[in-house]
């Protein structure tokens, strides 16, 4: 280690020690005193302005960058705080702003959200050497985390800093501040550290804000990509804290997965109603859809719980250019959803940063935040309107929401459905053919279905052979509707030519071969009918829903001892999905011995995987599973991902509707060899 290294090494110990042994109430009266004379460690910094007029106050260090992986790149860089102090400071915003102090979070501080043990455990880490870090390589990896021996001091700078943020606010010394740290919180639950994140900085500053200042109730909007499930599960029946996020969820299988971040995780006892989340379904949202979000539900919300302070989680994954959240959300849509949250509370906002992983997006979208809390107007947006799926989404959470808050109104939210009385749509038209191909061509019948929600999203998608009761090996397949392909009579009108125009079935080939091995045939189609108006059990995943209903009702009473389920495109979390939720319990090792395989044919789309809490699941699917992707997806850049799966295979062939026809030997070939043992709980023939 360079000696400049060693020497920040033992200032990192003696602040570790402080942290340890400071009495709290001795505490509070130090990070008073150091407000009239700020981090007198840290001679570089400068003196802290004290004009009455600045109002906004930030807080960095950039010994925060001392957290940093050994070997290689990893997302949660320590440039990430540098490149927007150092935008901040080029476009003349810090010279606006008062430099707040920062210190160490103190241990009585994080005991108010976490265990002891964690608090240890994290701590812990100062003293490992560089031989222990790289054999718990592999244990952190599990968790989405790294560490160094400076671990321990950046999180707990992280940690205070958005204390002393957030305190700043409360106690009127200035009316918004930014706390610009590292590494993020909102991940970091109670009693465990993971995805980038081991203290939740925004829970422990909101329980301190409680604690020591007249303000009780807190505001945390959560804007990062993914959910913070640490922050809600820290207030989770506490309704003294509303928590708001918007988030990739995708059925529970984007991280951190499961289905805690789902629109009905909504809380607990007295906290019921008060966790609020906006999970979108897929990636690609973009300022319409968030714009929207905000108008419907968020601010609607906000205003009746009337917060006395608010904070963001502001996490900017979501950013356009970020390559881990694959969403659109530009630096005016942030200033914007900025700007309606600087309206409450009395002005009194916190910003707090979290995830944010390209360097150019995270600087620039922060900037744009921090003018909004310097008093600039945003920037005008350009006409736009809210995507399909953004727009169902928002109503099925203003359904769920009207249910604990007067404000929230689902009929304004429902989605436009004008020429509903008089048309049909493409996918019934579709359906409708599928079903009569599979009769006249395979003797396929429908299966009925006994719940009102799984006919009004799903009646006549769902066929079988006659034999499914009878065969002992059954294919369950299930997939999405084929491509249409359509030809126009101009690009000016859009007219279709409906003579050059047809449906490309990738799954002619799939069915084939199973009728021609003889096995019986379930064939699943999990196109949702758009917009309909129905509660199912989990709206968050009705073909989730399907699955399992299939499973309990025919699969399961069906004389198959050999099962193997195929799963197409985003027929693949339905399968995933239906894994999470049945093969778990006593009945675990009875359903993994008869489903041989799983078969993935993903295609561009998220790859589904099994929750890291249910082991005996994973190590199942590990040994029995096949995926099948395009040489140029994501998996291949995210080692982690890819060991959570049995045998990835890559293909050449990029476009999803061939993707199938060209992996059928691959596919057969791993059946037949998967139906030829008989696999036991491990995955072990």
């Amino acid at each position: 280690m360079a000696n400049s290294d060693a020497q920040l090494m033992d200032v990192d110990n003696v602040d570790i020690q402080v942290a340890q042994e400071v009495d709290f109430d001795q505490a509070s009266t130090s990070a008073a005193a150091a407000r009239s004379e700020p981090v007198a460690r840290a001679s570089s910094l400068p003196p802290v302005l004290t004009p009455s007029d600045i109002e906004v106050g930030y807080v960095y260090s950039s010994k925060m960058m001392m957290h940093r992986r050994s070997h290689g790149h990893h997302e949660e860089q320590p440039e990430r705080i540098k490149r927007i102090f150092d935008i901040l400071k080029e476009e003349k915003c810090l010279a606006r702003m008062r430099r707040l102090p920062i210190r160490p979070v103190l241990r009585e501080e994080a005991l108010l959200v976490h265990s002891e043990a964690l608090w240890d455990k994290v701590l812990s880490v100062h003293c490992m050497t560089e031989q222990d870090i790289v054999d718990s390589a592999s244990y952190y990896e599990e968790l989405s985390l790294y560490v160094h021996q400076s671990t321990p001091y950046c999180a707990q700078i992280s940690a205070g800093g958005v204390i002393e943020a957030a305190l700043a606010v409360a106690r009127g010394e200035v009316k918004k501040s930014f706390a610009i740290v590292r590494p993020p919180g909102h991940h970091a639950e109670p009693d465990e550290h993971m995805g980038f994140c081991f203290f939740n900085n925004v829970s422990i500053a909101t329980k301190v804000v409680q604690l020591r200042t007249a303000l009780k109730r807190v505001m945390i909007l959560d804007w990062d990509v993914h959910h913070g499930n640490g922050t809600q599960r820290a207030f989770y029946d506490d309704p003294s804290v509303l928590y708001v996020s918007l988030h990739r969820y995708e059925g529970g299988f984007y991280y951190p997965n499961g289905p805690f971040g789902s629109m009905v995780s909504c809380g607990t006892g007295a906290g019921l109603g008060y966790s609020v989340n906006i999970p979108w379904p897929e990636k690609g949202m973009g300022d319409a859809d968030y714009i929207l979000a905000f108008q419907k539900v968020v601010m609607p919300i906000a205003l009746e719980f009337a917060p006395e302070l608010v904070i963001i989680s502001a996490g900017f994954d979501a950013a356009e250019g970020d390559t881990l959240g694959e969403c659109h959300v530009s630096p005016a849509g942030y200033a914007h959803m900025t700007h309606m949250l600087s309206s409450l509370a009395s002005g009194k906002l916190v910003v707090a940063l979290e995830g944010g992983y390209n360097l150019d997006a995270i600087s620039v979208s922060a900037l744009a935040v921090a003018r909004v809390i310097l008093g600039e107007v945003p920037p005008q947006l350009e006409p736009m309107v809210a995507s399909e799926v953004a727009t169902e989404t928002i109503w099925h959470v203003a359904r769920e929401q009207s249910k604990y808050w007067k404000n929230v109104d689902p009929k304004a939210c429902e989605p436009i459905e004008e020429m509903e009385p008089i048309s049909f749509s493409i996918p019934e038209l579709l359906k409708a053919h599928r079903q009569d191909y599979l009769f006249r061509t395979h003797s396929m019948l429908e299966v009925p279905l006994m719940s009102q929600g799984l006919i009004e999203r799903f009646s006549g998608q769902v066929t079988c052979t006659s034999d499914i009761m009878e065969n002992e090996t059954l294919v369950v397949f299930v997939h999405e509707f084929g491509n249409l392909r359509v030809e126009l009579d101009s690009v000016t009108h859009c007219n279709v030519r409906l003579e050059h125009s047809y449906l490309v079935d990738f799954s002619k080939e799939l069915i084939g071969w199973a009728k021609g091995a003889g096995y019986a045939l379930l064939d699943v189609n999990v196109y949702p009918k758009p917009f309909a108006k129905t509660k199912t059990r989990n709206p968050d995943s009705p073909a989730g829903d399907a699955m399992v209903y299939l499973w309990d009702n025919y699969i399961q009473l069906s004389a198959a001892r050999r099962v193997v389920l195929v799963g197409h495109g985003p027929g693949c979390a339905a399968l995933t999905e239906l894994m999470r939720q049945r093969f778990v319990g006593h009945i675990a090792a009875n359903i993994m011995q008869c489903v041989n395989a799983v078969v993935q044919v993903v295609g561009n789309h998220h790859v589904p995987f099994i929750p890291s809490d249910q082991s005996n699941l994973r190590k199942w699917y590990y040994k029995n599973s096949l995926v099948i992707v395009p040489s140029n997806h994501s998996i291949f850049r995210d080692a982690v991902l890819s060991k959570k799966h049995g045998s990835i295979v890559r293909t050449d062939e990029t476009k999803a509707i061939l993707l199938i026809t060209k992996a059928m030997p691959v596919i057969t070939e791993f059946v037949a060899r998967q139906l030829s043992s008989t696999p036991d709980l491990n995955g072990n023939p």
